[in-house]
């Protein structure tokens, strides 16, 4: 029995299956890193960072990540992105910290 594959028009020149080929062992590891981090949080001797707000984005962004919608992208970036447009009178430490910080 074969197994039938939908043929359709993307973006990618690259088929699922090339994709895979191409770059499981990149992304297996960067799962890993990440498993790995969490496990460590788990284990901290001081369970004290569940309010901070770069956790916080690391767990929404797997919520998002986990679900089936499309534009994960842009949907990750925008939860590690700050979302005001005025300018800043000077410049702050955002870009140091990895995420919004909306308490800061």
């Amino acid at each position: 029995m074969g197994t039938a594959h939908a043929t359709r028009t993307g973006t990618s020149p690259l088929t699922q299956r090339e994709l895979v080929a191409e770059y499981f062992m990149e992304h297996r590891v960067q799962v890993l890193e990440l498993a790995a981090f969490l496990d460590r949080l788990e284990r901290a001797r001081e369970l004290d960072a569940d309010d901070d707000f770069r956790l916080r984005a690391i767990r929404e962004a797997l919520a998002v990540l986990a679900g089936g919608e499309g534009d994960r992208v842009q949907r990750v970036q925008m939860i590690f992105s700050d979302p005001r447009s005025e300018l800043l009178e000077e410049l702050d430490q955002k870009s140091a910290k990895g995420a919004y910080d909306p308490d800061a």
